[in-house]
């Protein structure tokens, strides 16, 4: 058996999670990007140009997910009061029952393999996506490619 790599074994289980969760958002008429975004609004309000950064999407997509959930009744922008410029998006009722059935998925997502996981098992998972995320972030693994 040919060993896999580090970035397939990820990509193919977040494309796999991704699929998990908008066959589930879809029964709720939303995506997993309108549930991620709808878990990083605030209840004060979000700066629009805060949530792209926030959540790791370019702000052209991010622009098309706000819109539609706009259209959709589930956020409101409104002017920043700190910033002449700036928008605060806020949750719409619509869009906090939303983010509860969103917090809901995620959190039986996460209970049911910490259920079925061993606690060490779980703590080394932890420690490496921590290791890659860091090497990234610090672009090393570039200089051994």
């Amino acid at each position: 058996m040919k060993p896999i790599t580090i970035e397939y074994a990820l990509r193919t289980t977040w494309q796999l999670i991704t699929n998990m969760y908008n066959e589930k958002a879809a029964a709720y008429d939303s995506t997993m990007s309108m549930g991620f975004t709808l878990l990083s609004i605030d209840a004060e309000g979000t700066p629009s140009t805060a949530l792209g950064p926030k959540m790791g999407i370019e702000p052209t997509s991010l622009s098309r997910i706000l819109n539609t959930m706009e259209e959709r009744g589930y956020i409101e922008r409104r002017p920043n009061p700190n910033d002449g410029r700036g928008v605060l998006i806020f949750l719409t009722e619509q869009g906090k029952e939303k983010r509860d059935v969103s917090k809901e998925t995620v959190l039986e997502f996460n209970n049911s393999i910490f259920k079925n996981m061993d606690p060490k098992k779980m703590e080394h998972f932890f420690e490496v996506i921590e290791f890659i995320k860091m090497k990234v972030e610090q672009n090393e693994l570039s200089k051994t490619v």
